[in-house]
């Protein structure tokens, strides 16, 4: 459908114009209408860069009143970054709107100007819910005559643990406005959410409930954890137009991975959490302007992120929530275009691939990694497509032109092609000169490495218990973090993770086991001194030793 059949405004469709947009994307189809029809509540399920701002945004400025300078409409984001786009985004499709006014409202900039500015009046308030719960309970907000609410990418702002601040910004706004809820998947958090704020909901679903984009390609490679990063950039190196991110598990493992790239001369930059404000703009900025084409990040400092054109997803580690999967790969494919995610996985990970294809509908195809033949092929006709492709500046070059053909004089065609060829390639034809297969192999070509490949690639594994579980919300990412602060273990194979009533137990590289555990022993979780220790059976409420009987008793042995 075109945005000119949609019967929006003559200054909106302008707007819309202006931007270069003339045909709908199927979320913007189908809620438009719906919500310039009638003032109803909504949940719509699609994946991120569908087109989900304009397709709220444009229907709540239609009805919006200049002449009433107060906040009409609260529009809820998770994180700074895509608090930042919402508001640049709605100012485009308003720029012909006269004295509209619209406020960011987020952490990290200074409190004091947005009071001031909400102080003067504005319209439309976008926040993160941190901040505008802050501003509430400060009592420098208003939301009392809010007549529409949106929660955009509302999963992400439950995993990130807003859910109370949720509840108390619902709470500060009028029962009969209109909610709309946009998330790309559907957990039971978001359904208690409209069961207690939401009326009669209209549901649109684009694609399949918490399925991936349609047009993104899911791959995995199987490879010897000791091999991930070797396999890492021999991925990159076969897509020579490659500009992605790369999700890593842990802070550490980010910075290493992203130092090793840039090492290797590969143009990347890293993203997490120790970086302050200022730096990670400065990130985001040369990301974004594709003087990086690699980013290497977590998933809590990727949250919110908004980048058009992303042509690769890559999972260094699979996440341990199979929606964050869901979410890492929809950063690609996005506006109709075609994408990739591919995920680097060790041998105890396949069963995890399964529950991902079983949670997304779709087969994820094992592939194996390109040999370095198959790579220099790919650069070689690559670096031949840029030369064709290439722009000449006759007026530039053409005083500099006869000494070039006078030095190239002796030279034939083909061999003024192959030194040219040598000059821009020998990198690659070095690097994979006799590079190995790092392809895990069987006796059927796949998955299994034979018992000599078993006994040295393979590493063997610890399972720790500790005695905290669900009963104190303890998180797999707390869990984790908790891991890689001990001595020595922020660079090993961290196994399952799992939690329980009473409990949680992970799962480690045996080498580090013994100065995990005696770190865990001197940690506390919520006023709780952890008690960790290894080889137990565990019950599902409680554990003991496996030496002993259920009272404590040491088992006779024969």
């Amino acid at each position: 459908m075109l945005f000119s059949e949609m019967g929006l405004s003559p200054q909106l469709l302008s707007a819309v114009e202006s931007l270069g947009f003339v045909e709908a994307t199927p979320i913007q189809e189908k809620v438009i209408p719906v919500l310039l029809e009638k003032k109803c509540d909504l949940i719509g399920l699609a994946q991120t860069g569908t087109g989900k701002t304009a397709a709220y945004g444009l229907p709540l400025l239609e009805n919006i009143q200049i002449d009433k300078c107060y906040p009409q409409i609260l529009i809820l984001s998770p994180t700074r970054e895509l608090c930042v786009q919402i508001t640049k985004d709605m100012e485009s499709f308003a720029k012909f709107m006269p004295g509209l006014k619209l406020i960011a409202v987020y952490g990290g900039a200074p409190i004091d100007k947005q009071m001031d500015n909400i102080r003067k009046g504005v319209h439309i308030v976008v926040a993160t819910p941190g901040r505008i719960y802050d501003l509430i309970r400060r009592r420098k907000v208003d939301l009392s005559r809010v007549t529409s609410l949106v929660l955009d990418e509302a999963d992400e702002m439950l995993k990130m643990g807003f859910r109370d601040d949720l509840d108390s910004i619902l709470e500060q706004t009028p029962v009969n406005k209109n909610t709309l809820l946009f998330s790309a998947t559907m957990p039971p958090e978001i359904s208690s959410i409209t069961r207690n704020y939401m009326t009669n909901p209209v549901e649109i679903t684009i694609g399949t409930k918490n399925s991936g984009a349609e047009n993104v390609t899911h791959v995995y490679h199987m490879v010897h954890a000791r091999e991930r990063y070797k396999t890492l950039k021999r991925v990159v190196d076969f897509y020579p137009d490659i500009y992605g991110i790369v999700f890593c598990r842990t802070r550490m493992e980010t910075k290493e991975v992203a130092a090793s790239l840039m090492s290797d001369a590969y143009n990347a930059e890293a993203l997490h959490g120790d970086l302050s404000q200022a730096q990670r703009d400065y990130v985001m900025q040369k990301f974004r302007e594709k003087n990086v084409s690699i980013l290497v990040a977590t998933d809590v400092a990727a949250r919110g992120l908004d980048v058009n054109n992303l042509t690769h997803v890559i999972n260094y580690n699979l996440p341990d929530d199979i929606e964050v999967y869901t979410h890492r790969s929809g950063r690609t494919g996005r506006a109709g275009k075609d994408g990739m995610t591919v995920s680097i996985i060790n041998m105890k990970e396949k069963g995890r691939i399964r529950q991902i294809e079983k949670f997304l509908r779709k087969d994820i195809e094992q592939m194996p990694i390109p040999s370095g033949r198959e790579i220099c092929k790919r650069q070689l006709f690559a670096l031949v497509e840029r030369m064709q492709n290439s722009e000449v500046v006759e007026d530039q070059i053409a005083p500099y032109m006869d000494k070039v053909y006078g030095m190239l004089d002796d030279l034939s065609k083909q061999e003024i092609i192959k030194r040219f060829v040598s000059l821009e390639f020998n990198r690659f034809l070095n690097y994979y000169k006799d590079a190995p297969d790092l392809n895990i192999k069987d006796g059927s070509g796949h998955d299994r490495p034979d018992s000599r490949r078993k006994k040295r690639g393979e590493k063997s594994m610890s399972r720790i218990i500790f005695n905290v579980g669900k009963g104190k919300e303890i998180t797999r990412r707390e869990i984790l973090d908790m891991i890689v602060s001990c001595q020595g273990a922020s660079n090993v194979d961290i196994g399952q993770i799992e939690i329980f009533k009473r409990a949680s137990s992970f799962e480690i590289e045996r080498k580090v086991a013994k100065q995990v555990i005696s770190d865990f022993n001197n940690k506390t979780y919520k006023g709780i001194k952890i008690v960790a220790e290894e080889n137990y059976e565990f019950t599902g409420n409680d554990f003991r030793d496996r030496n002993k009987g259920p009272r404590g008793k040491r088992k006779r042995t024969k």
